[in-house]
């Protein structure tokens, strides 16, 4: 990591609300994009989110909750998409999901006055649904 990475997700302390979003995408919708634009993984997951998920044995849902906590990310640090770059925003761990941002999403943060992201992610069979809420320290 850099110095302008930012691990974010450390549940410590009292904290104040900056910003909340919230996204679900269809699962088929992400197998298909994975399906005819071989591409699309590379360029919306960082190594190590395309590690996990391919490592999984339904990888489109996955990959597609992954791309809601994104999606929410942004929305919780309230940007518009194509402000940061997807792979800026990393779903991190096996278990209780984190947040690892880097570059010019790391850098946003810190201007916002963020300290943390924490993330929830579900999905049925058909969806994929995140939640984001950006907090002060």
């Amino acid at each position: 990591m850099t110095q302008t990475d930012t691990i974010l997700g450390d549940s410590s302390g009292p904290s104040s609300v900056i910003g909340l979003g919230i996204d679900a995408i269809e699962i088929e919708r992400i197998g298909a994009a994975i399906a005819k634009r071989p591409r699309f993984v590379e360029r919306v997951f960082a190594p190590e989110e395309r590690q996990y998920c391919e490592a999984r044995v339904n990888t489109a849902k996955h990959f597609a909750v992954r791309f809601a906590a994104k999606e929410a990310v942004m929305k919780a640090m309230g940007i518009g998409l194509g402000q940061v770059a997807w792979r800026e925003i990393c779903v991190t761990g096996d278990g209780k999901p984190g947040v690892l941002l880097t570059g010019s999403a790391a850098r946003r943060a810190q201007v916002l006055g963020i300290a943390r992201i924490e993330i929830s992610l579900t999905h049925s069979r058909e969806l994929a649904l995140a939640v984001a809420a950006a907090l002060s320290p």
